[in-house]
């Protein structure tokens, strides 16, 4: 297994040791302590990229991105995951975003994604920023 699967178990031990298993508000401490750096203005237009396929709310081509921060990949029971995205094990958070976005085909071989990916490190961080950003605003995601 590729060294990748590390970081993905470290997230998993620390928001089952932090309570955070599960958690869909995006407002426990591992969450907010882990906020990436990027421009959420710029990650919102950007993210129309991932509009083709994705929605924020709702699922569509690809699986909603709502609550997506500390959520385990393949785990929505409403969404037809790949089983690569379902074994895949992976927590997403910041540092899974990056390396999954940089790109998915051959991070999680096997996902049905077929977004080649963002190439540059700053257009992922913004990104990811904007999901943090509507990850923790109930108006855009409602828990639940």
């Amino acid at each position: 297994m590729k060294p990748r699967w590390r970081s993905a178990v470290y997230a998993a031990i620390l928001a089952t040791i932090t309570g955070g298993c599960g958690n869909s508000s995006g407002t426990d401490a591992v969450t907010a302590s882990r906020q990436p750096k990027g421009d959420p203005v710029r990650g919102e237009q950007l993210y129309q990229q991932c509009a083709a396929c994705h929605s924020l709310a709702s699922n569509a081509t690809g699986p909603k991105h709502c609550q997506l921060i500390g959520r385990q990949a393949g785990s929505l029971p409403d969404f037809d995951f790949s089983p690569a995205m379902r074994e895949s094990g992976l927590i997403w958070d910041a540092q899974t975003l990056d390396e999954f976005l940089t790109s998915p085909i051959s991070y999680v071989s096997g996902t049905r994604m077929g977004f080649a990916g963002f190439s540059d490190a700053e257009d992922r961080a913004d990104v990811i920023a904007y999901l943090y950003q509507v990850n923790e605003d109930p108006a855009t995601c409602p828990a639940g």
